[in-house]
């Protein structure tokens, strides 16, 4: 009878960490394979349980969450070698259409920028420009060091991929104005009081808490909507896509489709100017 153990999780956990997955990731799943371990009540997995557990999801969750839990049980089966568990994703249609509720506009930032100005915060003012002018991660803002504005490029080094990433040249002066200023000679950039990296919880806190007085929703205002702004932004001026998936440092062009998705409002302006329409 084939059930998961906890001695299973564990060496699950372990080809995670061997292959180099990246720490949430092997979070996310070891979630999601003691949530069907506890689903199943020490019930035999079989393909028939499996199914029954899809369906199930499909009932409470939405299609993409489905198909996330489902392809970590199907990573977890591949490990087992009970390939014949595996089942298949959801089809979903790509959404051409970004949700305006959710993507930060060039405005928005604007009044961001202004806000954290007005609160004297000029780390997070400085830190939220450096992200948006380069299309870096926020895992990736501790290689954004006083040696790298020097240079004028960063050498980023993250899930075991390596890149450069230039920095524009007006970014480097008043980020090196601002290192001279707090006596930061080498290390990283943006720093707690003890002398660590910010880390994403810190970044995220803390522009949340301009939301207010920027007049911006709070579902808008997280550090990856910057490097989305950077994306749409830099494809909506070079019409270069295989160009902007090298500088975000993704491996295929079908991911960086998904940052330059413009709403459904701009979709309809951009047809209105085909002039098709004859009144």
């Amino acid at each position: 009878m084939y059930k998961i153990t906890l001695e299973m999780m564990d060496d699950f956990r372990q080809h995670l960490f061997d292959e180099e997955r990246a720490e949430a990731t092997i979070t996310k799943y070891l979630h999601d394979v003691e949530a069907f371990r506890k689903w199943l009540r020490q019930k035999e997995i079989t393909k028939q349980a499996v199914l029954e557990y899809k369906r199930e999801l499909i009932e409470t969750h939405s299609p993409a969450s489905v198909n996330s839990m489902l392809s970590s049980l199907n990573m977890f089966f591949k490990y087992s070698e009970k390939t014949e568990l595996q089942v298949k994703l959801l089809k979903i249609q790509r959404n051409i259409f970004a949700d305006k509720e959710k993507e930060l506009s060039k405005a928005e930032y604007e009044k961001l920028l202004r806000a954290a100005k007005n609160k004297n915060n000029e780390r997070l003012y400085l830190l939220m420009q450096t992200i948006c002018s380069t299309g870096i991660r926020v895992s990736e803002l501790r290689f954004i060091t006083v040696e790298a504005i020097r240079c004028k490029e960063a050498h980023i080094n993250c899930k075991g991929k390596h890149r450069r990433v230039l920095l524009p040249q007006d970014l480097c002066k008043i980020l090196f104005k601002y290192v001279k200023e707090r006596k930061i000679q080498s290390g990283s950039v943006f720093i707690t009081r003890s002398g660590k990296p910010l880390d994403r919880s810190n970044i995220c806190h803390d522009m949340k808490k301009l939301c207010e007085d920027a007049g911006v929703l709070q579902s808008k205002v997280f550090p990856h909507n910057l490097r989305h702004l950077f994306a749409r932004t830099y494809y909506s001026i070079e019409k270069d896509i295989v160009r902007l998936a090298d500088i975000l440092g993704h491996s295929g062009i079908n991911t960086t489709r998904i940052y330059t998705m413009e709403t459904g409002d701009v979709h309809r302006v951009q047809i209105q100017r085909l002039g098709l329409l004859i009144c």
